[in-house]
């Protein structure tokens, strides 16, 4: 069985986040979204939270159901993706800004685990806009951040922020 780890912070995920898991659950038999605590960034959401509302996504999408799990975890990620078995780490990319961020990390990870490859997935262009801190950016001033978000993040988002998932403060 092949199996994939798609580690973030997914702080929240996206639709461009959800873009790549549903084109690497084509490719792995398995995809596991990895969510981390990320020292370099302060998340709005605890990392239950961010797992639990990936599993309502998961769930709520047949072809994602069974072929998607979802964990939380801290440390190295390719020590979790050997915990699990796998053998690729999955990123996306929306720019040459991500890529060259992302190349340094997998030539990095590839010192650390040899066993593990690097998979670039490029984000769909309709997502390619699409980043958590933006996301959070804009609902953090009212925007409507529908349109960007599965629905089970858009109402965690509010709902961390005190709002409606609309914008209007609760």
């Amino acid at each position: 069985m092949s199996v994939a780890v798609y580690p973030g912070s997914f702080d929240p995920i996206t639709n461009g986040h959800l873009d790549v898991v549903r084109r690497a659950s084509r490719v792995f038999d398995l995809v596991v979204v990895a969510v981390l605590a990320n020292p370099r960034k302060q998340p709005l959401l605890a990392a239950e939270e961010r797992v639990a509302v990936i599993e309502r996504v998961v769930a709520a999408d047949p072809d994602l159901s069974g072929r998607v799990a979802v964990r939380a975890f801290d440390g190295l990620t390719v020590e979790f993706c050997r915990s699990v078995g796998a053998s690729s780490l999955v990123r996306g990319l929306r720019a040459i800004a991500d890529f060259e961020t992302e190349m340094q990390l997998a030539h990095n990870n590839r010192e650390l685990a040899p066993d593990v490859d690097t998979v670039f997935f490029m984000t769909s262009l309709e997502h390619s806009y699409i980043s958590s801190s933006l996301v959070k950016e804009i609902a953090l001033f009212g925007g409507d951040v529908s349109r960007m978000l599965p629905a089970p993040a858009a109402d965690s988002l509010a709902h961390a922020l005190g709002r409606s998932r609309g914008g209007a403060t609760a």
